[in-house]
């Protein structure tokens, strides 16, 4: 079952936002609002989960604007961590924090995502050639 919360709090690009006992989400998991400011578009802003701050409540960070927001908005927990699309077709591309395209060539052609909260690889497993 997805979690459900409310906005309590606005304050710049920080939001907090209450949820019921027992479904507070962890910490960096992705929530999705729906910003009228920024599109019509159902879910349209993401925001990460920063801290815990007791009282089933979470302090998170908006990845766009959150003009538009207000108290007692739905979010919904998306269950896991902020994840961009990765391999050989994101070389060249450029895209935003939550892994959309920004670089105007259309959508990337790749299901494959990774979390951005991802260990670094060990230095042995990076190439030392030159390219």
């Amino acid at each position: 079952m997805t979690a459900v919360g409310q906005i309590t709090q606005v304050m710049g690009p920080v939001l907090d936002v209450k949820f019921g006992a027992g479904t507070l989400p962890s910490i960096y998991n992705a929530l999705k609002v729906s910003n009228p400011a920024i599109s019509d578009v159902e879910g349209n802003l993401t925001i990460e989960v920063a801290q815990h701050l007791g009282e089933n409540t979470v302090r998170c960070i908006a990845m766009d604007t959150t003009e538009g927001l207000a108290r007692g908005m739905d979010v919904t927990d998306t269950g896991g961590p902020i994840a961009i699309p990765v391999g050989p077709e994101v070389l060249g591309r450029i895209m935003n924090v939550i892994g959309e395209p920004v670089d105007e060539l259309g959508p990337i052609g790749n299901t494959q995502t990774k979390s951005i909260h991802r260990a670094a690889p060990d230095f042995t497993a990076m190439s030392t050639e030159i390219q």
